[in-house]
């Protein structure tokens, strides 16, 4: 937002998985309608939460959105922490189909040292690129290849291929203390905002939730409460360490890519704000590329 505010013509395009989801407001720190109003912003409440919303479909959202953007003469801004969404934006990675029914018989294998050898046979140069433990990588991986009738690595290099696509892409880093105490302090704001309403509202609809939807931070552990009785406080401790796990594996997915410029932050971003200005300004002015 601040840097909105003092370029003046930027757009924000969340890059969210979870804020695409309609009513889920509070848990998901979606911006404010009072922020809406001041600085535009592209990608939020774009489905039911009762749909299983995929990366393919916010791929063809995006472009829509960046169209939109460029088509008035403003610069699209993109913000947020899903690491495969930001990915599948930019480098374009070309993502497979689903196959439900292949998907249950696989799952149907407890075993995931047995899957990661089927894997092997059938793809070596997939199962190569991911830990043999990884269970919800390997059985994706299966499903496509049994479903798709091609090997998975067939679909591109994946997320671990980095080409330069004339994008500046610019990290914010905060020492994990004051990421743990920000988590501590963000449920105790959306609480208090009434975070526990929305999820009642929510896991009441008639169409209920989508397995997606449901697998949100701070809702999945509510919903607990909600429909299982669990104990308020025990749900929001639980929320709050698989939050900060969270954000642990977010760091490493985004360490991972050489093309972004870390920026050490201790308390609030807009402290560097001049220096975010300044490395998005002298991009654009030395390649022409996009911020």
């Amino acid at each position: 937002m601040e840097l909105a505010r003092a370029r003046g013509d930027v757009e924000l395009v969340s890059i969210d998985s979870m804020q695409v989801y309609r009513g889920m407001d509070i848990g998901t720190a979606k911006p404010t309608v009072a922020e809406q109003a001041e600085v535009r912003h592209h990608l939020i409440d774009l489905a039911d939460p009762a749909e299983d919303f995929t990366v393919a479909r916010f791929q063809a959202a995006y472009e829509i959105a960046v169209a939109d953007v460029a088509a008035r003469g403003r610069v699209p801004l993109l913000v947020g922490g899903t690491g495969l969404y930001l990915q599948a934006v930019l480098d374009g990675l070309e993502i497979p189909g689903r196959y439900p029914d292949v998907r249950l018989e696989v799952e149907a294998e407890p075993d995931t040292a047995r899957l990661y050898h089927r894997l092997a046979g059938l793809d070596p140069l997939a199962a190569g690129r991911m830990e043999p433990t990884n269970r919800r990588r390997v059985v994706r991986a299966l499903e496509v290849t049994l479903g798709a009738g091609r090997p998975f690595s067939s679909f591109g290099p994946g997320v671990d291929a980095y080409p330069e696509r004339g994008h500046r892409i610019i990290g914010l880093r905060r020492p994990r203390p004051v990421i743990d105490d920000r988590i501590a302090e963000r449920y105790q704001h959306q609480v208090a905002a009434g975070l526990l309403a929305e999820v009642e509202q929510l896991g009441a609809r008639p169409a209920g939730m989508s397995s997606t939807a449901r697998q949100a931070l701070g809702y999945k552990e509510l919903l607990a409460h909600v429909e299982m009785g669990a104990a308020l406080e025990e749900c929001l401790a639980l929320a709050n360490a698989r939050t900060r796990r969270f954000a642990r594996r977010q760091e490493r997915w985004f360490r991972r890519d050489p093309r972004i410029t870390w920026l050490d932050v201790d308390e609030k971003p807009v402290v560097v704000g001049d220096q975010l200005l300044r490395e998005c300004q002298a991009f654009v002015d030395r390649e022409g590329g996009r911020v």
